[in-house]
């Protein structure tokens, strides 16, 4: 019966890769289609009758379905049901024996490190509500028209690599851009166009430093920074965050970096805001120690309250910050574009190892970039996505209003995509978590960033991507969980 082999299924990946439950039965339901234990053309129940067989929510079968039905393992048919995709691919030989569990002995110690820790499916920030990410804002006929265009014009040199840092008219735009916006002083030289943030990680860590040098990270951690100063061979040295931003001592000092990672304008994940002060005390340090700072300006883009606040690069006047940034957030994550502006000495070292690494190209993507830049269609995205956003966040703000008090504070609510809301430091922050998953909703625990602390705790809620009629509809069931547990855990505490 297909909903005991669902629920068998569910309770193997809740116990050994702890997944929330919508993300369970999306698994399991993807298994057993590519086992061939539910055939191309099968109809599937309907989700009441899902939900009443394995005993959850609707809305976490609802949600599992909806990515399922995206990814194309099922098609919907109107007045029939929902059927398993007669296209579906199949595993080429299902009854061979499985990959023994990780460890894998095939990989290396750093490999097993990598696939194993610090997992981005269970960390990377997803709108809080079912359904699928909005970019509807997003000009999506303007940017094909554009992009059409450049392919059409395309002369041989733009399909080849790119030894020149990039596209010219599209780093001149990023430079004009950052002396505006972010008050740095740059030539377009400087600025090298990479795929996104985590290229630009991997290659300062590759240039500038050697095997098992310190690099300060912020704890809670952005795990994408982590993975990649695992994957070049350096060791970690956590830094805890405050509200104030990374909040180094006199004993982190006596572990020198090499390199100091720190996301300023909107930390991730807990939101703090780094203080000007604490700026220009990581600037000292840096160099005192001849470190470098990689400034990731991450949510930069996006400030709801206040004056904006000064880059790092922008204060710097001993050339020992290298900036990176990428386009993702303003227009969608998969365009996988990114900028790193390296300080002047390094230009020409950074370019030629970048085009002997890593062999950029995508040409005409550039020039099409370039273009929807210098025509003021970024800017216009820019402001119709910061009232966008503003909207969102102020009605998520308001429906969790009666979680807050004494017991949870809400952080990092001034700027960015998501928010961090703050609990006690003895509350099971991942137990409560998996509880609001089993509502078919998405929060992380704000403890699955931490690297040493055992202090921070509360949920981390993105909701730049969720559309504001879901916020509306779902952030009170956001809050009146929150609450339930907020409830349960002070009469045990008392």
């Amino acid at each position: 019966m297909l909903s005991e082999l669902l629920l068998t299924e569910m309770a193997r990946l809740g116990q050994n890769d702890q997944l929330p439950l919508h993300r369970q039965l999306y698994e399991a339901l993807r298994r057993a289609m590519l086992d061939g234990k539910l055939a191309a053309g099968d109809r599937l129940p309907s989700s009441r009758e899902l939900t009443a067989d394995l005993g959850i929510s609707r809305n976490t079968v609802v949600a599992a379905l909806n990515q399922l039905g995206v990814e194309g393992y099922l098609v919907s048919r109107v007045g029939s049901g929902t059927y398993v995709n007669d296209n579906l691919p199949r595993a080429a030989a299902r009854h061979r024996p499985q990959p023994a569990a990780s460890p894998v002995p095939d990989l290396s110690h750093r490999g097993t490190a990598l696939s194993s820790t610090f997992c981005a499916t269970q960390l990377e920030i997803q709108p809080f509500t079912p359904g699928l990410a909005d970019f509807s804002a997003f000009p999506v006929a303007l940017w094909q028209r554009l992009q059409n265009k450049h392919w059409r014009m395309t002369y041989p040199e733009m399909l080849d690599y790119s030894y020149s840092g990039g596209h010219a008219p599209l780093r001149r735009a990023v430079a004009d851009y950052l002396r505006v916006f972010r008050s740095i002083a740059l030539d377009v030289e400087q600025v090298i166009i990479t795929s996104g943030t985590q290229q630009s990680l991997e290659l300062c860590a590759q240039l500038l430093t050697d095997h098992k040098d310190t690099v300060w990270v912020e704890d809670p951690a952005y795990w994408g920074a982590v993975k990649a100063f695992m994957a070049t061979g350096l060791t970690t040295h956590p830094i805890a965050v405050d509200e104030f931003g990374l909040a180094p001592d006199a004993v982190d000092e006596k572990t020198p970096p090499r390199l100091i990672y720190t996301t300023p304008s909107h930390q991730y994940p807990t939101g703090a805001v780094m203080s000007l002060a604490r700026r220009q005390n990581i600037l000292a340090i840096a160099h005192r120690h001849k470190a470098w700072i990689l400034e990731d300006d991450y949510d930069s883009e996006f400030r709801f309250s206040g004056p904006p606040i000064a880059s790092l690069a922008g204060l710097d006047h001993e050339e020992r910050v290298l900036y990176l940034g990428s386009f993702s957030k303003v227009l969608y994550p998969g365009l996988k574009l990114g900028y790193l502006v390296v300080p002047k000495r390094l230009v020409e070292p950074f370019k030629q190892a970048h085009y002997d690494l890593n062999r950029p190209g995508q040409m005409p993507l550039q020039a099409a970039l370039a273009e929807f830049i210098e025509m003021g269609h970024f800017a216009s995205a820019l402001r119709r996505a910061r009232q966008s956003y503003a909207k969102r966040r102020h009605c998520l703000l308001e429906a969790l209003q009666p979680c807050l008090g004494k017991s949870a504070q809400i952080s990092g609510a001034e700027q960015g995509l998501h928010l961090c809301l703050r609990l006690p430091n003895t509350m099971d922050d991942k137990a409560l978590a998996q509880r609001i998953a089993g509502l078919g909703l998405t929060v992380r625990a704000l403890s699955a960033y931490c690297l040493q602390r055992a202090d921070a705790k509360g949920l981390v809620i993105g909701y730049g991507y969720a559309p504001l009629a879901e916020i509306e509809r779902w952030g009170p069931v956001l809050a009146q969980a929150v609450c339930a547990d907020l409830s349960r855990f002070q009469i045990i505490s008392v």
